[in-house]
Formats: structure tokens, sequence, C-alpha cells
């Protein structure tokens, strides 16, 4: 049959909890912004509408299981088939979202998909942490709701072990690329055809995405008032009181995500906001803690001049690359911070808002990522502790707000 080349298929590829639902919808998001007209056909939700919670159990993926091999390959070609009928249609680009990580599987859909070019994106992250939080976050689903964590989180590792067990890398096929979904990098790439809307694919696949992300400095906390730096103190009464005003700000913004620190202060900001939020997840990321001053923790920078005089005039004179000794500096606060940033990302999906409640210095790495401002120019970010960051980055977008609250 002819190939029609304004026409694609795009066929994800990779083991579970690897990003490539995440990964389609950017694709999805991306290419409708250009006006291309896609849709996305996945299998784990037709799966799910078919037999409800009959497929939570991991023996329904075991391949030596013949019944429940017969159903999986039944659901797949059923959508192989609606995705070959919209593209017959009006439809430009259909994308399979599913596993499809066996050669075998990969055959098939190239002998039933022969009129128009495929295009196979394998998503992959080796980040073991990462992987053991987006199983977590898998077990949340409404298959899940019999069991206990620690049974659905056993299952869904069980059912990842079945797919290891059939899992072949991409090779024979023409078209492919083998992304890094973690940090949105290609590790390797295949191109035989001419593919339709490639660049903008490409770019895409590479982008960090981040609709609208929330950046929240903490309330105000016992060591403000003293203008001591790190501890782990917690928030004044006028610190709740700022914390229940970011709470009322947001009331009609459903934020699925909100990501704190581990010390108290960026917690208990997190509180009221997080308890009238409908399905809202805080989560603690220990990259996001406060700078480690070492030696000078829980000191106010007077008494630092006054005991440490070494310390104090030797970070003014380099603040950024200054390190603490026993501690940090914002030089090596980055690797960390751009660590939890990712994880955040990552672990929020295609949630449309996203909030991270940080301190000075980790906010100030943050915005800076999203700013590219000179290094030097970091240690002086303005972040005030009555407002709000909104920052948008997409492909098409790219939006940068500082709101009161």
């Amino acid at each position: 049959m002819r190939e029609v080349r304004d026409k694609l298929y795009i066929i994800m590829v990779g083991l579970p909890a690897r990003g490539k639902s995440t990964v389609a919808a950017k694709l999805r998001e991306g290419l409708k912004k250009e006006y291309i007209k896609v849709r996305i056909f996945n299998n784990g939700d037709l799966r799910r509408k078919l037999l409800c919670d009959n497929s939570s159990k991991p023996d329904f993926y075991n391949p030596d299981n013949k019944n429940n091999v017969e159903l999986r390959e039944k659901i797949a070609l059923t959508n192989i088939n609606n995705a070959r009928k919209y593209l017959q249609g009006e439809g430009q680009v259909a994308i399979l979202d599913a596993t499809n990580v066996s050669i075998k599987r990969r055959r098939k859909i190239q002998e039933m998909l022969t009129d128009s070019p495929i295009l196979f994106v394998e998503c992959i992250n080796t980040d073991q942490e990462i992987l053991k939080a987006s199983i977590t976050k898998k077990t949340e689903q409404p298959e899940f709701d019999r069991l206990d964590f620690q049974e659905a989180f056993d299952s869904f590792q069980k059912r990842i072990s079945y797919y290891e067990h059939i899992a072949q890398p991409l090779k024979e096929e023409k078209n492919y690329y083998v992304l890094d979904s973690l940090n949105n990098k290609i590790l390797g790439e295949k191109i035989s055809d001419n593919i339709f809307c490639s660049v903008q694919i490409r770019d895409l696949l590479v982008s960090e995405w981040v609709k609208n992300l929330f950046l929240v400095r903490h309330g105000e906390s016992y060591f403000n008032l003293e203008n001591r730096i790190g501890g782990n103190p917690e928030l004044t009464p006028n610190g709740w009181a700022q914390a229940e005003a970011l709470a009322r700000h947001f009331q009609h913004t459903n934020i699925p995500y909100i990501y704190t620190s581990t010390k108290k202060r960026t917690v208990q900001t997190a509180q009221p906001i997080s308890r009238i939020q409908k399905n809202s997840q805080a989560l603690e990321l220990k990259e996001f803690n406060e700078i480690n001053a070492g030696e000078c923790e829980c000191m106010s920078y007077e008494e630092i001049r006054q005991n440490r005089p070494q310390v104090f005039y030797a970070r003014i004179k380099d603040k950024y690359n200054y390190i603490y000794p026993e501690g940090e500096g914002y030089i090596t606060l980055k690797k960390r911070v751009d660590r939890g940033l990712k994880k955040a990302i990552y672990l929020s999906g295609n949630a449309t808002y996203i909030m991270i409640i940080g301190h000075q210095a980790v906010n100030r790495m943050i915005l800076a990522h999203f700013l590219y401002r000179r290094k030097e120019d970091v240690p002086y970010i303005y972040t005030p502790k009555d407002r709000y960051f909104h920052i948008v980055s997409t492909q098409s977008k790219k939006l940068f707000e500082l709101k009161r609250y």
C-alpha cells in the first residue's frame, strides 16, 4: 500500500513506569499546538475499561499464561486497528501507548500498519530511586484499591519482571528514538524514512515541560526573626498566617502535587493548602532542603561576622562559589536541586499544576534554572515570602511572573 507522507504512527516502547504516557501526552499536546490532528490509543486504558480490575494481578502479564496472553493480544490488536482507522480518516498522527517491548509485538505492528510511516519511541529510566517513586504512584490507581500498599507495590514489580523477561531493545526497526525520559535526552536514533513533523517531534522529546509551576518560599520561621541560617525551626504565628493565606489563594485551583523539603517550615507551610485540596499529594524531597551551612548552621550572620570573620568575608567576595566549612555552597547545591526538580517534574506526569514550597537558596537555584541567570547573580535573586512565582515552560509558551497571595 502507498505510504501517506503527511501521516504518522508513533509507537511508544518501554517497561512499565518509565514515563511513556507522559511523553505521549507531551507529543499530543505539542503537535496539537501545530494544528496537527493527533490522538493517543492507550492499551492500559482499554484494558481497564474492558476488564475492570481483573487485570491488576501480576499473573495477568505472565508470558507463559496462554489465556491472558491472548486477552492482551486482543486488546493490542483492537488499539492497532483503532489507530489505523483514525489515520485512514481525518487523523494525522496516531500514538500507540503501550509497552511494546517484544520484537514479536513490534513486528505485528509493522505488518498491520503499512499505510503510513512508523516511528518507535522507547522510554528508558534506570534511576532506581525515581523508579521506586514512580511505582509507588502507580499503586494509587483504582485497579489496586483492594490491596494494601506493599501488596500493590510487589504486584507492580512482578508485572515489570514479566515484561523484562520478553523485552528486547530497538534495533531492526527502520525509524526510532531511544529517550532518557528522566533527563529528556536522546540516547540513540535511526531514521530511514521521511518522517512527518520530525523536527517538532524531536524538539518535544528533548524539551523540559512545566505547564504551571507555583514556586513558593516557606512562611516566616523563628530563625527568620533572629536572622539565623539553616536548622529546622518551626513557623511563627505569622508564618502560619501566611500558610493559611496561601491556601485560601489557591483554594479553587486543583494542585495534585505539592513538593516540599524535609524541613518543618516547608512541610508546615504546605499543610493548610494540602488539607483543603482534593486528591492532592504533599511529597517531601530531600533535594529541596536548604543549603547546609556546615559549621555555621543555626548561627546568625552577625555571629558569623564576629566569630568566623574569615568565613563571613570570604563568602562576601564570591557568594556563589563559596562553600561553608563542612557544608555546602550555591555551586554544590545546584546538582541536588536540579535532581529534585527533575524528580518533581517526572513524578508529576502530565499534571497541569504543581507546587514547590522551598527555601531561599533552593528557590533561587530553581528560578535560575528557568531564567538562565548568570551564576554570580543567583545568590541575589529576590525571593519574597508574601508572593509566589508562576512559571510556564513548554515548547510554545514561556511565562514567568511574580504574584502576590
